[in-house]
């Protein structure tokens, strides 16, 4: 069974639909085989490397609600060795539709037994809420990537996010673990942004990559052309700070 890893924080715009997908993407031009899982309803992660399914198409939802086996739902993406189990606008109303399904906590994990020794990586781009989806995923996961913007209120609901790791670590993942904490949208031009960050670093200590990511242009335009940084722009400053992320993350293993 290859490493699942969680790529979660219940804000949004910190930055985690794009360090899912471009931390991916270079683990796979590195030669990893790595699975991408989409199970944000926005559906932004499969879209970024290429992957758009429409209503009825085979999706990260039919396999959630037991209809179809998460292998038929893999399609390739635009890069070679990163494959996609995407997301689509069904999936808005899975939370729902799990209520009643016997061990709803736990179907993702159960599904991702008959394809995840197929992989290295899977990668799970979970959606910016606590909900089931998420529950979902960390159940799910071994290990979990926390991306964090450098601003004061991205520590804001920080507590929560570990609160909730705490829960289901408890009652339901006891093996879940920090994998890292990543800066992301960092100006080191802004005192804010540094005293923010040393926040971070004292309530994670060594858990906090040492690669930060800055803003950058490129990385944003990379999703509307359906390419990873690494197709779009591999020499931009964006793309130099995924590479060297993935680089460090490799070394951490």
């Amino acid at each position: 069974m290859g490493k699942i890893i969680a790529v979660t924080n219940q804000k949004g715009g910190v930055g985690k639909t794009t360090s899912c997908v471009n931390l991916a993407a270079y683990l796979a031009d590195a030669g990893k085989k790595v699975l991408l899982i989409d199970i944000d309803p926005q559906g932004n992660a499969c879209s970024s490397v290429g992957v758009e399914v429409e209503k009825g198409q085979n999706s990260i939802y039919e396999v959630l609600l037991g209809e179809i086996k998460a292998g038929e739902a893999i399609y390739p993406s635009v890069l070679k060795g990163l494959d996609v189990i995407p997301s689509n606008v069904d999936l808005a109303g899975a939370e729902v539709d799990l209520v009643y399904v016997e061990n709803r906590e736990k179907v993702l994990k159960e599904a991702l037994k008959e394809v995840g020794g197929a992989y290295d990586y899977v990668f799970i781009d979970c959606p910016p809420s606590l909900g089931l989806l998420t529950v979902n995923a960390l159940t799910a996961t071994n290990t979990i990537i926390i991306p964090i913007q450098c601003e004061y209120f991205a520590l804001v609901g920080l507590g929560q996010l570990m609160n909730t790791v705490r829960l289901i670590k408890k009652h339901l993942n006891p093996d879940i673990e920090i994998e890292g904490v990543l800066l992301t949208m960092k100006d080191n031009r802004s005192n804010l942004v540094s005293q923010v960050s040393e926040e971070i670093k004292k309530y994670f200590g060594t858990k906090v990559y040492e690669t930060y990511i800055p803003r950058n242009v490129r990385l944003a335009e990379s999703p509307s052309h359906g390419k990873p940084i690494v197709l779009y722009d591999n020499r931009s400053k964006g793309a130099l700070a995924y590479k060297a992320l993935s680089e460090e993350f490799l070394r951490n293993q």
